[in-house]
Parts: structure tokens; sequence; C-alpha cells
């Protein structure tokens, strides 16, 4: 069977569509669907049907498409080989990020891969929902993606899930608060207060909800942000409290201080996620050492953390870097 047609089917097993594969690598739909005709008369059994207007695998076609996989990740394994022999990590890397891991991370890694001949790192920037992220690493070849304890939304999808860094998120608070001048806070304290929240589907909407249960009131959400610099200048202002990331948000406007949540969780884990055959490539594989060398030393740089009345309390410093999993 042909390698490149078997590709076809593992992405269309992956985007659910012959029009989303087409899109993703520059074939018109009738080119995709001729190709994969012509793998199943290799194949000698049908690998796709007919539901409604579009296509769906068959048991064979998935089947086929968890080999071809399989194939995908020997052949970078094997030029991942060849580049180590020539010691040689060389080509392109599309990475994407969310903003504010993109801010503070990203300028110091990619810093240290200019030094790396033949290596090409292509970065962007979105803000998606957790349910997003899988989806991203058919487009980009490495995405940082964020998420609470026990929720993997990637779960299952045979990605390489390789853990960064596991961040607190404290409360950001105007300066002239009313509890501005404690070493922590607590459901207690946050239950009468006016927040500032995120669109429904981002992360943190998991711990209001804790507070709520903890606290036992429900809690007034006047506006829904995305962007921290956002959050930050409404804080500032007196319009609401927000949590803030402790390691990633940067350097925090002078009228905002923050205080650590005691009594409920309050953290977020970041991740790279790739796709198994991707995580082969030697190129990838440099960019995720560097990424992982950068996520730790952030880590350490904060473990006594002092900004603006911060103690140290409550949520704690990151986590060590595990080896990659398989999610």
């Amino acid at each position: 069977m042909d390698v490149n047609r078997l590709d076809l089917l593992r992405e269309l097993a992956e985007r659910g569509s012959v029009t989303a594969v087409a899109e993703a690598t520059g074939r018109t739909p009738s080119a995709v669907s001729q190709q994969l005709k012509v793998l199943e008369r290799e194949a000698g059994m049908p690998l796709t049907e007919r539901v409604g207007r579009g296509v769906v695998l068959t048991s064979a076609g998935h089947a086929l498409a968890r080999s071809a996989t399989e194939v995908a990740i020997a052949l970078e394994r094997a030029t991942a080989l060849w580049d180590e022999f020539r010691n040689h990590p060389s080509g392109e890397v599309t990475l994407l990020t969310f903003p504010t891991v993109g801010a503070t991370l990203l300028p110091t890694v990619l810093a240290d891969l200019r030094s790396v001949a033949g290596l090409v790192v292509r970065a962007t920037d979105l803000d998606p929902e957790l349910a997003e992220f899988p989806e991203l690493t058919n487009d980009y070849d490495i995405v940082l993606a964020h998420t609470m304890p026990g929720e993997l939304p990637w779960g299952g999808r045979g990605l390489r899930a390789l853990p960064l860094l596991t961040e607190p998120l404290d409360i950001g608070l105007p300066v002239g608060h009313r509890l501005a001048g404690r070493s922590h806070v607590t459901p207690a304290d946050l239950v009468d207060e006016t927040w500032l929240g995120v669109p429904p589907g981002f992360p943190f909407e998991r711990i209001l909800h804790a507070i709520e249960q903890a606290g036992g009131k429900r809690l007034e959400v006047s506006q829904r942000f995305s962007d921290m610099r956002i959050v930050e200048a409404f804080i500032e202002a007196g319009l609401g409290i927000a949590f803030v990331p402790r390691y990633t948000s940067g350097a925090l406007p002078e009228g905002i201080v923050l205080k650590p949540l005691r009594g409920v969780t309050s953290v977020r884990q970041i991740f790279a996620l790739v796709r198994p055959d991707v995580a082969e490539r030697l190129a990838v594989r440099t960019v995720l050492e560097v990424l992982v060398d950068r996520a730790a030393r952030l880590d350490r740089s904060h473990d006594h953390p002092s900004r603006g009345g911060v103690s140290g309390e409550g949520a704690g410093p990151g986590t060590p870097v595990d080896d990659a999993t398989t999610a």
C-alpha cells in the first residue's frame, strides 16, 4: 500500500471529513476521495461509508488508520536516527502557544534555539477552549496546552503529552482591597466579591465552582475575558477580582497584589502536546528539550515568590517535570 494514501486515511480519522483533509493537505476534495478509493482497492475491502452528506470510516478503515499511524511513527523514527547520526536537527517546527505562557516562556526558548543551525521554529498564539487543544495537533507540530488537575481533554487521543509546569493560580486584588493585607485568602473570604471570569469552556471556571461549593454561595461574575491584560486592567480599576497565574502573567501593574488561595486546589497544569509520529522528529525533540529546560528554570525562579505580597503559601511551587506520557 502507498504510504501517502495511508496518511490520507489517517488524516480522515483525525479530521473527520474529506473537506478538512483536503484543506490540510493542499488537495481538492475530489482528489482526496480518489486516492481513498485507490487505497480501498489495494486493501480489498471498504474503508469508508457514506453517512448523510459525508463519509465515515468503517471498522476496517479505523484499523488501517491505526496501522497508518504506526507506519508514520516508524518512518519518522528512521529519519530521526539518520538526523542523529549526522547530528543535524534541522527543519521547520511549527508551535502553537496560548498567550500567557507564550509571553513568558517562548522568548527564552527561541533565543536558546538560535544556535541550532538549520532549525526554524514558527510560533503563533491562540487561546482555545480545553476541548480544542487536541484537534490543533493536526495543524501544529507542538501545541502548548493548559488544563486543571484531573481534567485531560486530550485523553484517549494517542497524543504524546509532555508535562512542563504546574502553576499556582493566585487571587488578583487591587492594592486598596480589604483583603490586600492578608497572607492568603479562603473561599469564605471571596464569595461576596465581584469576579472577573473566563469564557465558558476555558480553564479556571472549575475553580470558581469549587469556591462556590466551599463558600456555600453562588459567585457574581460581572465580566468574562480570555485576555489576561484586560483582566489585570479591570482588577487595577477595582472592577472585580480574578485568578492570576503566578509564573506566567509577566510584570503586574503596580496597583495589583496577588494572594494565595487556601481551601481549594488552585493550580493549572501546562503540557506540550505532540502527535506520536511528529514526536519522533529530531528537530521537534530538540525544541521540546529546551521547552522542558526553560519551564524548569521558570519553576525554580518562583520557589520563593514575593510579588505584591505573595508569600508562597497555598498551592506551593510547581511539580518536577516528568517524562512524556501518551494520552
